[in-house]
């Protein structure tokens, strides 16, 4: 009997079974499989239940029901159990066959994966899949990387269950070799995380600022969904903050306030480290949660440093759209960054990575869906070699509005003590990235005196490096050069 089915999937979480149902909504044959078997009878019992998914019991049935080149997609938890589950499948599959990683895996282990597969004759791909339950059975948004051979064999596959825009593009194409998809992805989760916490920021400074009632604040959200702001997170922000307990009470008023981390928020920081690029947003929203879990602590230095008076006077009205513009603001930073980040990397890995593409891939389906990404691929279309989002012609319009809102929030909750780290740093990221002068001429003339690292000359041409005997005692001896 001849195969029929064009693709499996390992993993029935619910991540895993949404993209199945998915793929058989619009006509594929999928073969479902899950170590675990009787996961498998669940699924076909309930969820999978007069569908063409076809249920196994093994890796060698699995196989045996797909066409070639056989199209395998994991999702499962990131890091060993992928290792595992590639080294388990490996022997039944044959050269040209195609291996995918669709959970979040960090992208240096995507890179060494696609190497190690393609040393046996097959194809990897690692690739973001971004939405959530939801995305995942409706259309999320998909970047896939690794072996470009392998791309025209799961293209229609992937551009078919991906989210759609307006004029029907689906929110899916490839995104460059290695793990670029994943490295995408993980610059996603990231400008996810500061995403959340300017919003998160903004509902704090209604809230014991302005004195606003979560009702009030959901009214407020509600309208900022229909201007710039526009976008996912905003709309389930104002369905949060109008849902109410059994009480009656606003159930997001009974919700601890400690907030956790997967990981990759923290990888993009750590990344950016090692590129040496300033996601300061990014990192910022990351050590936020980790202030938030220091829950005991934080209960104590309450008491210890009683807080003033934190109520605004003045008209709400006007402050509320301020606090939209400096959200605003402080967005285009984090994005600014998050495609710094993103051309570092590619410049580093030799990607040649389609920014205007990728904003529309994030235009729908995943988590930072917003009609802000049509503006900055608007900015790429108009500028293939644009050096950074703020020198946009648009982007500089924008925060030369916003610019008056934005300082007047920052300065007044910092007088106020309603924290704000995230707007905080994206303003002082704003005013040092606009500084034709910064005081790192001190800071070198600083580590050329304790420890001999030479500095450049404003007189004298780039790249010749200069070292002073700073206290008549030292030699002329100098350390390496200093190169960011």
């Amino acid at each position: 009997m001849e195969p029929t089915a064009d693709i499996a999937v390992i993993g029935l979480a619910v991540m895993g079974q949404n993209l199945i149902m998915n793929m058989n909504d619009h006509g594929f044959t999928v073969v479902a499989y899950n170590r675990t078997t009787a996961k498998v009878d669940e699924f076909l019992a309930n969820e999978a239940k007069g569908s063409k998914v076809i249920g196994v019991h093994s890796v060698e049935e699995m196989v045996k029901n797909l066409k070639r080149p056989r199209r395998v997609m994991l999702m499962v938890k990131a890091g060993k159990p992928v290792d595992e589950f590639i080294d388990h499948i490996l022997p039944y599959l044959e050269a040209g066959d195609i291996i995918i990683d669709g959970g979040n895996s960090l992208y240096e282990d995507t890179a060494r994966r696609v190497k190690y597969v393609e040393s046996k004759g097959l194809l990897y791909i690692g690739t973001g899949v971004s939405g959530g339950e939801e995305g995942a059975r409706k259309g999320p948004s998909i970047m896939p990387g690794g072996s470009p051979a392998a791309w025209p064999h799961v293209k229609d596959i992937f551009q078919s269950i991906a989210a759609k825009v307006a004029d029907g593009s689906p929110c899916c194409d490839w995104v460059g070799e290695g793990g670029a998809g994943h490295y995408v992805k993980m610059v996603h989760n990231g400008i996810e995380y500061g995403d959340m916490q300017l919003i998160c920021e903004a509902y704090q400074f209604m809230k014991d600022g302005l004195g606003m009632t979560p009702d009030e604040m959901s009214e407020e959200f509600a309208e900022w969904n229909k201007a710039e702001l526009d976008s996912y997170l905003i709309e389930i922000t104002r369905d949060i903050l109008a849902k109410k307990d059994e009480d009656g009470s606003p159930l997001v008023d009974k919700i601890l306030d400690t907030a956790g981390q997967k990981g990759t928020g923290k990888w993009t920081v750590i990344s950016s480290a090692d590129l040496g690029i300033p996601i300061t947003l990014m990192a910022e929203a990351v050590y936020s949660r980790c202030v938030s879990s220091m829950k005991d602590l934080r209960v104590e230095a309450s008491k210890a440093f009683k807080p003033g008076n934190p109520k605004i006077t003045g008209d709400r009205k006007q402050w509320t759209k301020d606090l939209a513009q400096a959200l605003y603001a402080s967005k285009i930073v984090s994005y600014a960054q998050g495609y710094m980040l993103m051309r570092a990397a590619a410049e580093q890995n030799g990607w040649n990575l389609n920014y205007g593409g990728i904003a529309l891939m994030w235009r729908g389906g995943c988590i930072i869906r917003s009609a802000f990404l049509g503006d900055i691929k608007d900015a790429f279309d108009k500028n293939k070699k644009l050096s950074n989002l703020l020198l946009a012609p648009f982007f500089k319009k924008a925060i030369k509005s916003a610019q008056r809102s934005w300082r007047k929030v920052v300065s007044t909750a910092v007088k106020k003590g309603i924290p704000v780290p995230a707007f905080s740093t994206a303003l002082a990221f704003f005013d040092g990235f606009r500084s034709e002068r910064l005081p790192a001429n001190l800071l070198q003339a600083q580590r050329d005196y304790f420890g001999a690292h030479t500095y450049e000359r404003t007189d004298k041409a780039r790249g010749e490096f200069f070292h002073t005997n700073w206290t008549g005692r030292g030699g002329t001896t100098a350390s390496s050069t200093y190169t960011v």
